[in-house]
């Protein structure tokens, strides 16, 4: 005999389901995102692509700097030129 008959044949109410409650913790860090929009696993590589572009501009930019701007407005003289 099954849970739910045997239940039903002594008159009890149906077994209720119990939910996993979540740990007050989940999600409150930076690296471990809650909530809907994707897996963390995709997040995670989305975050770190885009973590990468900006430290690809930031490198342009550092060069350029560097490379141009900073001789241009006499701030120092390149050693190879």
């Amino acid at each position: 005999m099954g849970e739910a008959k045997r239940r039903s044949a002594q008159g009890l109410p149906p077994r209720q389901i119990k939910t996993a409650k979540p740990s007050p913790s989940a999600g409150n860090s930076w690296w471990k995102p809650a909530g809907n929009g994707g897996s963390t696993g995709e997040r995670f590589v989305a975050l770190t692509t885009r973590g990468a572009w900006i430290g690809i501009g930031a490198l342009v930019l550092f060069w350029v700097t560097v490379r141009f701007i900073g001789p241009a407005a006499g701030w120092w003289t390149l050693a190879d030129g």
